[in-house]
């Protein structure tokens, strides 16, 4: 079968290799498609050189379908529609008997800590794997993974209808929490400086503002008649981004963290202590937010046809993420992997 090695020097060698033998607990996929995550493109210019195992498989948001069932495998049998939930926990840590598997202290995540969805086939464990609906498109069923990431970063900062949200960034998961808010009936402005990002979540019915043309502070104390917002989302991990957070919020406001800071931040520490906000770092999803992506995915309540900017073969790897490097309007690049 076909796999995409990552090489180091932000090069990808196609490679014909074995199917890795199917252990009893395991199924083996074949792997329709996969997205390029922003994790991938860290990846790719060899910011975690010193995580990933050259050469290895990368990818972890897919799409596909069942093909062979290891032997005590029971919840799944060849055909089904699949996608998978990166995560290999190792439950026996502090967060595991928690049941915080998710942040587990010695979490592999698949796709990178392993090999991951960037081939052919693709095994893995029955318990990382959830079923789909028959009715739902496998191109769209890639994007649930980014999709979870986006319904659990809305779930911890425990909103409710009507309350007054910000998102920082109108990249792909900004965009897509920006969506889910207003799906929740949620109040939400989405602040981004790329006019075509702009353009589109203008598009798809969200409220935006560009912060280098017009005062966002000013902006959201007039909508929400000098309270604040509830909850901000930064998205962008910029320093300018984290600077306005704490301004924006309202007395005891949440600021969620999304974004991937690859420094130590600054922030206001002091508007933190007078309005008492709270920080809130979010990492990845629970299996609940999975649960809920599928259903969001199947109900076809997100655009994603506006979403996805364009597929490659999985021949194109190189070419896909040189396009994704070059196109600052680029949303999510999906390759066909079979």
């Amino acid at each position: 079968m076909k796999a995409a090695f990552y090489s180091g020097q932000a090069q990808f060698k196609i490679r014909q290799i074995n199917p890795v033998s199917l252990e009893n607990d395991s199924v083996l996929i074949n792997v329709a498609y996969s997205g390029i995550c922003g994790t991938d493109i860290h990846i790719y210019h060899g910011a975690m050189d010193k995580r990933v195992h050259i050469p290895q498989v990368i990818g972890h948001e897919m799409s596909g379908i069942i093909e062979k069932t290891g032997k005590n495998v029971s919840g799944f049998k060849k055909g089904d529609k699949v996608t998978v939930r990166p995560l290999d926990w190792c439950g026996a840590c502090a967060a595991c008997r928690a049941g915080l598997f998710h942040i587990c202290y010695k979490l592999n995540f698949i796709g990178i800590d392993s090999p991951g969805s960037y081939q052919e086939s693709w095994a893995v464990k029955e318990r990382n794997v959830h079923k789909l609906p028959e009715t739902i498109s496998l191109r769209n069923a890639a994007l649930i993974e980014p999709v979870a990431v986006a319904c659990h970063d809305i779930r911890m900062a425990g909103l409710k209808e009507n309350d007054f949200a910000v998102v920082l960034g109108g990249g792909p998961i900004g965009l897509l929490i920006a969506l889910i808010l207003k799906l929740k009936k949620i109040n939400v402005i989405l602040s981004e400086i790329n006019s075509f990002r702009l353009s589109l979540a203008g598009k798809l019915g969200l409220t935006i503002i560009n912060p280098q043309e017009e005062n966002l502070e000013t902006s959201i104390n007039e909508r929400t008649k000098a309270g604040g917002a509830d909850a901000v989302f930064e998205a962008t991990a910029s320093q300018t981004a984290a600077d306005i957070m704490p301004r924006l919020l309202k007395s005891r406001g949440k600021m969620i963290l999304v974004g991937i800071y690859s420094k130590p931040l600054q922030l206001d520490t002091s508007r933190i202590f007078l309005r008492e906000l709270s920080l809130h770092g979010v990492r990845v999803y629970e299996e609940e937010d999975f649960t809920e992506a599928i259903m969001l995915a199947a109900q076809n309540a997100l655009p994603f046809n506006e979403i996805i900017t364009r597929d490659f073969k999985l021949d194109e790897i190189n070419d896909a993420f040189t396009y994704l490097d070059n196109s600052p309007n680029a949303m999510k690049i999906l390759l066909q992997c079979s």
